[in-house]
């Protein structure tokens, strides 16, 4: 049996995840990066994309985040994520809807403020997007 690293993944609303896994891929800000037992400590942002969770030598879990933090050490991956959806959940018509309502948040912005979360949402909608393509 291989080593495994405790993940949790964890939303503002709940606990997700908590499970063993023999390495999880996360789309860190500076690129994906694979996290193992017995990894060198860290901690950085996570990007809209998808955390692969592998068991037996292959991906079990899927999981669309929208963001958030990662911290890993030598025996747990925490996954702090804004938003998480297993991928198998994500639906085409469920993206282009949520594409469609961010772009017109964008248009709709009038304050610098309003015009970054639009145009955060919709990079998030796009990223989401291209996880299921």
């Amino acid at each position: 049996m291989a080593e495994t690293t405790e993940f949790e993944l964890v939303s503002p609303e709940k606990l997700l995840i908590s499970q063993p896994a023999e390495m999880v891929v996360v789309p860190g800000t500076e690129g994906d990066f694979g996290a193992l037992p017995r990894h060198s400590p860290m901690i950085t942002g996570v990007r809209p994309g998808v955390i692969d969770i592998y068991e037996n030598g292959k991906v079990e879990k899927r999981i669309f985040v929208a963001g958030g933090f990662a911290e890993v050490n030598e025996t747990r991956i925490t996954v702090l994520a804004e938003e998480a959806i297993p991928l198998a959940e994500l639906t085409g018509e469920f993206v282009i809807a949520r594409i469609r309502a961010a772009e017109a948040d964008v248009a709709a912005a009038t304050t610098d403020h309003a015009k970054r979360e639009a145009a955060r949402r919709l990079a998030v909608a796009q990223a989401m997007h291209t996880a299921i393509d």
